[in-house]
């Protein structure tokens, strides 16, 4: 059983499918780890058995009877505390939103529910899902995996090291600058972040609703093509076959050369290794992003904190405030500024899908760092404000552009490389990617 807690969710799939697991007793064995790990109150902010064993029998029944809805029937896996939980609370990792109790399902939750996965609880969050680090002391940091005393990434945090630490199958999130690709990266999985608005919203707690995206993180891209196809209630799509050969990638500069000496290593060591798998590796820089980003601080903030103003500056003294002021540098933004900055936005989208039609995918690592020092982050305002922003700083470019991302382990701990293609290309940029995790493998 010890096997079930660090395989792919693909994988106990098909044990389930081959009559070798039950679900009920792959239920009970990752509830059991749950309760017996000492990091699972800075991971969990609450488990849910009592949804999680009633789903896991029925999975069983169904496979029994030959009846099994798909691949992943029966397999447990965990949500971030932004999706709304039928009759459970869903608190965003923030004391503004204590005792919030949603009375339905968020939709992909609803999804995934009648495609048989079992709802093993909700994982710990950056507050209300503004911070790349996975700082939180209002609720719990979780741990990173590769060192306890070590930033996790975020927001989705806890996400991440509920499938690092072996406590789920896969983990749930969502990324609006990098919230899902940032601790997968940083925790050593793979993590999707679809397209924007490939996946519904519906029941998600928002920080930025023109960003925000649902996506999976997991240990396989199988994995993570297979989840984004039951939280999308389709059918997945094959990745047979897919190859590398002949394929030409864009590495993105300044994003792939400005960075920190392991992470930059590491992601050099990657690109070596699809080079020898035969794709094609040429270096070069996008005028577009480089004015986007010139643009993130007032339509991320703006939105953010018109979205939450309102219920921040009612008890201000609840947020962490680190995170606080994060919001407020939204509420002098001007509405015509915004106006103008999405209209330029929306044009500067498409000088860059021009610059890159070339290209399968364009690559940089995921983050420029590594994870920084917990302790440390608590403890010095302009540090956290100078590593957050230099976390998400790769990762936003996806978000800016309004692309599809994924990243991949480049096999040095907490490191990953990520490939972006236009949005839309999601079924593609998942066969590249499963393409490159086994060149990488």
């Amino acid at each position: 059983m010890s096997d079930w807690l660090t395989a792919s969710a693909s994988d106990l799939g098909r044990g389930i499918g081959a009559g070798q697991i039950d679900p009920v007793d792959l239920t009970q064995a990752f509830l059991a780890a749950i309760e017996n790990h000492p990091h699972a109150v800075r991971i969990y902010a609450r488990t849910m058995p009592g949804r999680a064993l009633p789903e896991a029998a029925a999975a069983r029944n169904r496979a029994r009877n030959g009846v099994r809805r798909g691949l992943l029937d029966g397999v447990p896996i965990s949500w971030k505390d932004l999706f709304d939980t039928a009759g459970v609370a869903t608190e965003a990792g923030s004391a503004l939103l204590a005792g919030r109790v949603p009375r339905d399902d968020a939709q992909v939750l609803a999804n995934a529910t009648r495609a048989g996965l079992v709802c093993l609880g909700k994982t710990h969050m950056t507050e209300l899902a503004f911070s790349g680090l996975g700082i939180n002391p209002s609720t719990a940091t979780p741990p990173n995996v590769n060192d306890p005393d070590l930033a996790p990434g975020g927001s989705s945090s806890g996400a991440a090291t509920s499938v690092g630490f072996g406590l789920a199958a896969a983990g749930i999130g969502s990324d609006t600058g990098g919230s899902i690709r940032l601790p997968s990266a940083w925790n050593d999985l793979v993590g999707f972040k679809p397209t924007h608005g490939r996946l519904s919203l519906k029941g998600v707690v928002p920080l930025c609703e023109s960003f925000d995206t649902v996506g999976p993180l997991c240990r396989t891209v199988e994995d993570c093509t297979e989840l984004t196809a039951v939280l999308a209630g389709e059918k997945a799509p094959d990745l047979a076959g897919a190859s590398l050969r002949g394929k030409r990638f864009l590495v993105l500069d300044p994003y792939a050369s400005d960075v920190r000496e392991v992470p930059g290593a590491a992601f050099r060591s990657a690109l070596s290794r699809l080079v020898q798998a035969g794709a094609v590796v040429e270096t070069g820089r996008v005028a577009a992003v480089d004015e986007a980003m010139e643009t993130t601080l007032s339509l991320y903030t703006a939105e953010a904190y018109g979205t939450w103003g309102k219920v921040i500056e009612a008890n201000p003294e609840k947020m962490f405030a680190t995170i606080r002021t994060r919001f407020r540098q939204g509420r002098d933004v001007l509405a015509a500024d915004y106006v103008w900055l999405w209209r330029r936005l929306r044009e500067l989208r498409q000088d860059y899908l021009r610059a890159t039609a070339g290209y399968d995918a364009v690559l940089m690592p995921t983050a420029a760092n590594l994870p920084p020092d917990a302790a440390r982050l608590l403890s010095d305002a302009d540090y956290f404000t100078t590593e957050n922003l230099l976390t998400l700083r790769n990762t936003r470019v996806g978000n800016l552009m309004g692309l599809c991302a994924l990243t991949l382990p480049t096999g040095v701990p907490s490191t990953g490389i990520m490939l972006m293609c236009p949005p839309g290309d999601d079924v593609r940029l998942l066969r590249i990617a499963a393409a490159a995790e086994v060149a990488l493998a």
